[in-house]
């Protein structure tokens, strides 16, 4: 199981916690493998994006209309947290559906 995520993100640490076995990848400093990130979009689509996030906020409205995977891989801090690979099957987030799938109640 490999979590992708953000060292300085909370949630991304209490996931880490939960599944002390799954390997750790830095989004900032690692980046996400072009393959595993055209699945994750094929299937979350928009939610792969964090338009919450700091770098969403402070892009300008035409930097917004680039197509998401253009954006998901200039900035992969842009990407929702955690996304994660346990084997064929992808996870986004840390809510209580992926939790419970996971086994991490």
């Amino acid at each position: 199981m490999v979590l992708y995520g953000l060292k300085t993100c909370d949630t991304c640490r209490k996931a880490m916690k939960s599944l002390p076995d799954a390997e750790f990848v830095d989004v900032r400093s690692d980046g996400v493998p072009e393959k595993l990130l055209q699945r994750a979009f094929a299937q979350f689509e928009g939610e792969l994006v964090n338009r919450r996030s700091t770098t969403w906020r402070g892009f300008s409205e035409s930097e917004r209309q680039n197509p998401p995977l253009e954006l998901l891989k200039a900035h992969p801090t842009l990407m929702k947290r955690p996304l994660i690979a346990d084997g064929d099957t992808l996870y986004l987030g840390w809510g209580p559906e992926v939790r419970a799938a996971l086994g991490a109640g």
